[in-house]
């Protein structure tokens, strides 16, 4: 399973381009607590020196850099590449932020900015790539099949009417059947934009279950106790 730091199963690069060091020493220190590597440039043409040579996954750009303001190097980046950019503005103007985005900014943060806010910008920026990017493929768990294309599943052949969060849990279940999956990660994994606590997994999971269940499925979902969930089915 991808964690919000993967790329294709790589630890994902991050670029900080920002000409005050205090502010970029912030943002690196962030990130890589969050378990990022991380870049650092100051000016526009170091900045694409190490987008030749370093081809990071995400890029944090501040508009105001000296020489090349960063709307200039983002038109630059855009010619070369689709990396994904969000901007780092002290701007407040409606305008700006919409030039940004129209020159192909995946998003912005306003300064002042807390660090937090910017990484947890980051993850959701770069958890799109990873999704966009996954392959789709045909799940099979014994009798359940899913998918993720079409996003359908069935147990047999009974097609379950799963909400979008109930399908998500099962396609992270399925791709690794056996492995007993924490609550943590199967939120973090399948509700990455929710702030909900962890025992709201259990809901889901009782829900998708008692689908399960109804559809021939019994003992397919287990609970491992003091650990979580996982997708079973005897050899």
């Amino acid at each position: 399973m991808s964690s919000p730091t993967d790329t294709l199963d790589r630890v994902a690069l991050v670029l900080v381009v920002e000409d005050e060091p205090e502010i970029a020493e912030i943002l690196e220190g962030y990130l890589r607590r969050e378990g990022f590597r991380t870049d650092r440039a100051s000016d526009g043409r170091q900045a694409l020196s190490l987008i030749r040579a370093a081809r990071p996954d995400l890029i944090l750009l501040d508009i105001m850099l000296p020489e090349m303001d960063g709307l200039e190097l983002l038109r630059r980046i855009r010619s070369q590449d689709n990396t994904p950019v969000i901007l780092l503005t002290a701007r407040a103007e409606d305008l700006d932020k919409l030039l940004g985005l129209e020159l192909g900014a995946d998003d912005y943060v306003t300064k002042p900015f807390s660090p937090r806010e910017v990484v947890a910008r980051v993850k959701a920026v770069l958890r799109r790539v990873v999704m966009a990017e996954a392959p789709k493929v045909l799940l099979r768990v014994g009798p359940l099949e899913i998918d993720t294309e079409k996003v359908v599943a069935r147990l047999g052949a009974t097609r379950l009417e799963l909400t979008p969060t109930e399908f998500r849990l099962l396609e992270v279940l399925a791709r690794t059947p056996g492995k007993a999956f924490t609550r943590a990660e199967l939120l973090e994994a399948a509700m990455p934009e929710s702030s909900a606590l962890e025992r709201v997994v259990d809901v889901h999971l009782k829900n998708l279950r008692r689908k399960l269940e109804a559809a021939g499925g019994a003992g397919l979902l287990e609970t491992v106790r003091g650990v979580g969930y996982r997708l079973w089915v005897d050899v």
